[in-house]
Parts: structure tokens; C-alpha cells; sequence
């Protein structure tokens, strides 16, 4: 994929629908007694990775596009898969389905593709097996493979040392079944999407601070799911419209979960001309359509308790970080590390062959900004989130940027390059 300047990018957009909200209402649907609903699903890679683990364990999933019918069997209705399931390059499938597969009647296992293979699953591992579950990882490397053989489960108070829905999910949707309250205690609060989906199918979860209890469930119920435009995916065009001189740009129907609007508090703390405009509740999870224009942006420091609910946005931040004006530093993300690739070591490589001014951090890196930006080769390291940051990073360059293996976009947002051209005006 090659890109140059384009000039400003104006016009309305409607991002696709919340991945993580995507993934959860077609699990709890599957485990919910009657039909769900999900209307504006995801239909990117990840996403159909999670159906197509479900229907393997005999779940009826109608995918019409942009609605999707899931005829849920109830809490104990799934039945073992004839063939190993691989959840291909989705850490949400991988990780949230282990706590699922725990507490099943079968055994089962899971895989996915080279980057799945290499990232931690130690830390949902240890959690369910304090649980009562027995998970091995088939090549003794606490990742996947993971050879799941379902145990009865016992309700535990898990201290997670990260803050990791992931992690949260895993083991509060074996908490579903376990016996006992299952609590999670984490060092800041993840996105909540979880506890707010399992509420609105009928689950008892409380939350105080930074904990999250569950009692077991007698069953769920199928629902009718919203599901916002991904505040993940709009990131991308807030940045553009921020970074690329006389951009104006209107992102249409964005969830702004609190657990996932970092990235707006900081555009504004950048001194980003942002409005939120139609702010709404719908169903349990709050949207607005989100004005954007072209701003002089200055550094700010970036740590603690935000990142947790920015953290797929850093590579995007960083990019903006380029450009604007100051110092910027972003601390405490070692958790970029373990994404669908190193993501600080990555940005501060694709960065600095751009002529940016970066350093990296054993858990973030410092960018000095203002510097001109030029075309280079992007490596995408197959990262959906590497390759669509420079591509807006591109349109603040002089020259040609080659983003290397820049189809990984359909892991989350299939449509994103036409998305950016028609917003310049432009067609592929």
C-alpha cells in the first residue's frame, strides 16, 4: 500500500461497529436462552473468528452483515466442537473463550494464527486454574495452543497485576459458572463492556472501585445489542482531522464508554478543537458523534490510570505526538508490548524512519515533536493498528509511504483505506 499527501480531509464518516462490543454480545448470546439481536456487528476478521468458534460448538448464527441473529442455546447448551478451534489473529476470542471452555462438560482446543501463538496466555491461565480449571499450553510456553479440559469451577478474588479486560472478561464469564462469587480486583479499571453486556443479558454483577463480582447464573437471556462505532476506529479520523491542515471532520455515532474515551481527554489536554455533539445513551452504552478540526497540537505526558482506557489508541497518540509541538511522553503502556505486535519498539522504528524524534521506554517512549515528516517504508508487523496509524501519519509527510502488508486492516476496519480516500476527495 502506497500513499502520499492528499490535502485536507473533510466530510462526515461512520466508523464500523465496537469490536469488543461485537465479540461480547455474540458470546453472551450464545450462552443466552433465545434469539440476540446484535445490530451494526463488526464484520472484520476478528469478529467472524468468534462466530465461527461458536457455531463449531453447534451455535445458530445468521450473519447478514450489518445485523447478526444468534439462537442461544442457554448456559450449558454448547456441545464440543468436532475440530480444534482457531480463533486466527483475535486475543478477545482467544482469551475470553478460555473462561467459557473451562467450565464445559468437553474438552477442546484452542489455536490461532503466528502472532495469537506468541502472545502471553499465562495470564488468563492462572486465574482460571486457581479457578479449577486445567488449560495447558500444548508447547509448555504459556501460549497458545491451549488444550482445554472442562473442570467444575469454584468462585475465587483474583488481584489481576494489569488491568486487562481480556483478562476481567476470562474469568467473570467463568465466574458464570463457577460456584461461589467470583471477584476480579484490578490496579485500574479495563473497559467494562463486559460488566455492562452481562447485566443487560441478565447476570447479577456489582462493581465497587476496581472490583468486579459475579454470582453464578441460573441462565441469560437473548437481547436486543446497539452496537456504537468503535471509538478504536474513529481514533484514526480524530487524529487526521487534528493533524492535517484545514481538516473538518464528523464521526458519526462513537461510543465514548468512559472505560474508552482517553483518547479524547488527550486531544483536549493537546489543545485539540474536538466537540461532542448528539451525546446519547443506547443501551447501556453512550454515544455521540464527534466534531474534529484542524489544531496546533503541544506535547503532554501520558500515564497511570488513563492508559488503560486509550490503550489500542497510543500508536495513533504517538503519531499526533510527532507533529505537535513539545515534548510528549507516554509511560506505563508496557502493554503495548504484548499486542499484535510490540507496539512501543514498533512505533519508535516506523517513527524515526519517518524523521520523527523518539525514544523508546522500557514501558512507553518520549517523542520530541515539530520535526518534518517524510515518506518511508512502514513494516506493519501484520498489526492493523501500526499499519492505519501511518496511514494517517502519511498524509503529514512529504514523499511516498509504503505501508508493508497494509491489508492487516481487515482485523478491525475492512473498509479503512476507502474510508480515508473519500474523505480527500479521492477514489481508489
Amino acid at each position: 500500500m502506497e500513499l502520499r499527501k492528499w490535502g485536507p480531509l473533510r466530510g462526515e464518516i461512520t466508523v464500523p461497529g465496537d469490536k469488543s462490543i461485537s465479540h461480547r454480545a455474540v458470546m453472551f448470546g450464545s450462552l443466552a436462552k433465545g434469539t440476540t439481536e446484535i445490530h451494526g456487528f463488526l464484520q472484520g476478521a476478528d469478529c467472524l473468528s468468534t462466530i465461527s468458534c461458536f457455531e463449531k460448538m453447534g451455535i445458530s448464527i445468521e450473519n447478514r452483515g450489518d445485523t447478526v441473529l444468534v439462537q442461544g442455546r442457554g448456559l450449558h447448551g454448547l456441545t464440543r466442537p468436532e475440530t480444534i478451534l482457531d480463533c486466527g489473529n483475535s486475543g478477545t476470542t482467544t482469551r475470553l473463550i478460555s473462561g467459557i471452555l473451562s467450565a464445559q462438560n468437553f474438552d477442546v482446543t484452542l489455536t490461532g494464527d503466528v502472532s495469537i501463538q506468541k502472545r502471553p496466555m499465562k495470564r488468563i491461565i492462572e486465574p482460571l486454574s486457581q479457578m479449577g480449571a486445567d488449560i495447558t499450553s500444548i508447547h509448555g510456553n504459556g501460549c497458545a495452543p491451549l488444550f482445554i479440559r472442562g473442570k467444575s469451577l469454584h468462585g475465587i478474588h483474583y488481584t489481576s497485576p494489569v488491568a486487562s479486560a481480556q483478562v476481567k472478561s476470562a474469568v467473570l464469564l467463568a465466574g458464570l459458572y463457577a460456584e461461589g462469587i467470583t471477584k476480579v480486583t484490578e490496579p485500574f479499571v479495563s473497559r467494562n463492556h463486559s460488566e455492562r453486556m452481562l447485566k443487560l443479558f441478565g447476570a447479577s454483577v456489582s462493581t465497587e472501585g476496581t472490583t468486579v463480582s459475579i454470582c453464578p447464573a441460573g441462565q441469560l437471556y437473548g437481547q436486543k445489542v446497539m452496537v456504537p462505532g468503535d471509538i478504536s476506529s474513529a481514533a484514526y479520523f480524530i487524529a487526521a482531522g487534528l493533524m492535517i491542515p484545514g481538516s473538518e471532520i464528523l464521526i458519526k455515532n462513537v461510543g465514548i464508554n468512559p472505560t474508552r474515551d482517553g483518547i479524547l481527554h488527550v486531544c483536549r489536554a493537546m489543545g485539540a478543537d474536538l466537540t461532542l455533539l448528539n451525546v446519547r445513551g443506547q443501551e447501556g452504552e453512550p454515544t455521540a458523534d464527534i466534531l474534529v478540526r484542524y489544531s496546533r497540537l503541544h506535547g503532554t505526558d501520558i500515564a497511570g490510570a488513563i492508559i488503560p482506557t486509550l490503550i489500542d489508541e497510543l500508536p495513533m497518540i504517538a503519531a499526533m505526538a510527532a507533529v505537535a509541538e513539545g515534548e510528549t511522553r507516554i509511560s506505563d503502556a508496557g502493554e503495548l508490548k504484548v499486542k499484535e505486535s510490540n507496539r512501543i519498539a514498533v512505533m519508535a522504528q516506523n517513527l524515526t524512519a519517518m524523521g520523527a524524534d523518539v525514544t523508546e521506554t522500557e514501558d512507553g517512549m518520549i517523542i520530541r515533536g515539530g520535526k518534518p515528516l517524510r515518506g518511508a517504508a512502514i513494516e506493519s508487523h501484520l498489526d492493523h493498528r501500526i499499519a492505519m496509524t501511518f496511514a494517517v501519519a502519511s498524509q503529514c509527510a512529504e514523499g511516498v509511504t509504503e505501508i508493508r502488508s497494509g491489508e492487516c486492516v481487515s482485523i478491525s476496519y475492512p473498509c479503512f483505506y476507502e474510508d480515508l480516500m473519500n474523505l480527500s476527495g479521492k477514489r481508489r
